[in-house]
């Protein structure tokens, strides 16, 4: 199994302002979070197939990346594509699912929350992620991602009751 997760939104709640008119804040942020919830679909489709191109053209040039599997944030595109092309056409899942997402769009800025689940050959694997976009020249771009496992086993759990 692929330990890599970008992962497909399938709706958008989105935040900003007050007002009901189609001039509305309110309005605009939901055309915003439509906006945003279609780059992330069509990057997802094409990742759910193997290749994850759709990601790396929906990233801006300054994205920053968080990932459990690396030690250290990852900054640029370059470095984003490089470790992109070492997983082309291997990402194999056989359903995956959004769960609880969340836009809240505010001027040029979008946060995508979500926990994600992703399901390959019985076994399961669920995150808990983070992107932010920024529009620029007219275009919803992701500047920021941020995937963590849902529950990680630690080495010394914290004695915390959550």
């Amino acid at each position: 199994m692929t330990r890599f997760a970008i992962l497909p939104l399938l709706f958008v709640c989105a935040e900003a302002g007050e007002g009901g008119g189609s001039g509305s804040p309110s309005a605009r942020a939901d055309k915003d979070g439509e906006a945003i919830l279609a780059v992330e679909r069509g990057a997802f489709e094409r990742w759910a197939k193997g290749d994850l191109n759709g990601f790396l053209e929906a990233s801006d040039p300054e994205v920053d990346y968080f990932d459990p599997f690396l030690e250290t944030r990852l900054v640029g595109l370059p470095a984003l594509r490089a470790l992109y092309e070492k997983m082309q056409g291997k990402v194999q899942v056989d359903s995956w699912e959004m769960i609880n997402p969340r836009v809240i769009v505010s001027g040029d800025m979008g946060v995508l929350t979500f926990n994600f689940a992703s399901h390959t050959k019985g076994q399961t694997v669920r995150w808990n992620t983070t992107e932010v976009y920024r529009r620029k020249n007219g275009q919803w771009k992701i500047i920021h991602t941020h995937w963590a496992l849902t529950k990680p086993e630690l080495l010394k759990p914290f004695d915390v009751d959550f």
